[in-house]
């Protein structure tokens, strides 16, 4: 097989330029369908809702990934609100960004959520 037959990646990487260490050692991961009780706890991102699961585990979730009816919800889709410790200079390869935060993955860590303010936390980087 040539190069050119080979299919192409696009992928989007990142280097991170302020560092961030996860604030949670055990994160909520719920399942599509999964009943949750969501609070009034306020975040300094919009978009997120605190969430406990019925074992009393809590984290953050994306509110347009849940259906909520009170305190009530159930969860859209499968989420895991895994967060990402990085350390400046760091490249990271980039995925999904929700509400002010972008999941990525990392050689050394894994993936998880690390937050971008207005951009401040990475910057574009090559491949």
């Amino acid at each position: 097989m040539n190069n050119s037959s080979k299919p192409q990646t696009n992928k989007t990487f990142c280097q991170v330029v302020v560092e961030h260490q996860s604030a949670c050692p055990d994160p909520l991961k719920i399942k599509a369908g999964q009943e949750l009780t969501a609070s009034d706890r306020e975040s300094d991102w919009s978009g997120w809702v605190w969430c406990t699961d019925g074992a009393g585990k809590g984290g953050w979730v994306p509110e347009r990934y849940l259906v909520r009816k009170g305190s009530s919800c159930a969860a859209l889709c499968d989420y895991d609100a895994t967060e990402l410790s990085a350390s400046v200079g760091e490249v990271l390869e980039a995925g999904e960004e929700e509400s002010g935060w972008l999941w990525c993955t990392s050689q050394s860590e894994g993936s998880g959520w690390i937050p971008v303010e207005s951009g401040q936390d990475y910057a574009p980087a090559r491949e």
